[in-house]
């Protein structure tokens, strides 16, 4: 049976709610998941949620770009728990800008630092601010084990994140007929360099479009990452489940 990890998703905080979301992801092959903390209050539900799900369910401790007027105060201190495997996502958005960009960029700079302090893996989020975002790595240093979550970039940024050390996760985007460039990347990205995640509840893939994503829809998404490569999806379920497993150090 091919096994799947989703290594970007938000589960629901609520703890029935997420059990069904975890037990319909095992039907469907899903057998781990990383719920992702976009903020501290957030990334400490998650880690709680984790420890409900042992073997199953990591939690990231994060401030998404989003939030990084708040500051990341108590956000180290999630750090050091074992159900705790990356730190993120965090990063730049400049689409939104619901942050001041000043921010943004302490904020991230301030958690590239944390990573790799800690020796935790780094979960980037990026839109419409990639010379910016290589520009902190440059000044911070790239963390060894580093993602970049719903990659939307095409070949040369793909190349650029790639010649760092990054691994590409790729979401329901790719199904999207309108992604061209992002296919493309997907085409020129190792299959032992990529992750596949769903962002649920966000970008549901085709067929599902408009509805609210969930993690057993992840395999939709290797499906779409197997037709690029032309490659089985076995292969791209086993590939991305290995790179998983060695980017969060998962058992």
């Amino acid at each position: 049976m091919r096994r799947w990890i989703d290594d970007h998703c938000h589960l629901e905080e609520d703890a029935a709610r997420a059990a069904e979301q975890v037990a319909a992801a095992a039907e469907a092959g899903v057998e781990r998941l990383i719920t992702v903390g976009c903020d501290v209050p957030q990334s400490a539900a998650y880690l709680e949620l984790a420890r409900q799900h042992p073997g199953v369910v990591w939690a990231t401790a994060g401030v998404h770009p989003h939030d990084a007027a708040g500051g990341i105060d108590g956000l180290e201190d999630l750090l050091d728990h074992p159900e705790v495997v990356a730190v993120g996502e965090c990063g730049l958005d400049f689409h939104y800008d619901r942050s001041p960009r000043d921010a943004q960029r302490d904020v991230f700079a301030a958690q590239i630092a944390l990573a790799r302090s800690h020796d935790l893996a780094l979960v980037i989020h990026t839109r419409e601010a990639w010379t910016e975002t290589f520009d902190v790595l440059a000044a911070e240093g790239v963390p060894e084990r580093t993602v970049f979550h719903c990659f939307t970039g095409g070949p040369d940024e793909a190349r650029r994140c790639l010649d760092l050390g990054a691994v590409l996760s790729f979401s329901g985007i790719v199904t999207f007929p309108s992604a061209t460039d992002l296919q493309a990347a997907a085409k020129v990205c190792p299959v032992d360099r990529m992750l596949v995640e769903t962002d649920a509840p966000y970008l549901a893939p085709v067929p599902h479009r408009g509805q609210p994503n969930r993690p057993a829809w992840v395999p939709v998404v290797g499906a779409a990452i197997a037709e690029l490569q032309s490659i089985g999806a076995d292969e791209v379920a086993a590939a991305t489940w290995e790179t998983a497993r060695t980017t969060y150090r998962l058992p």
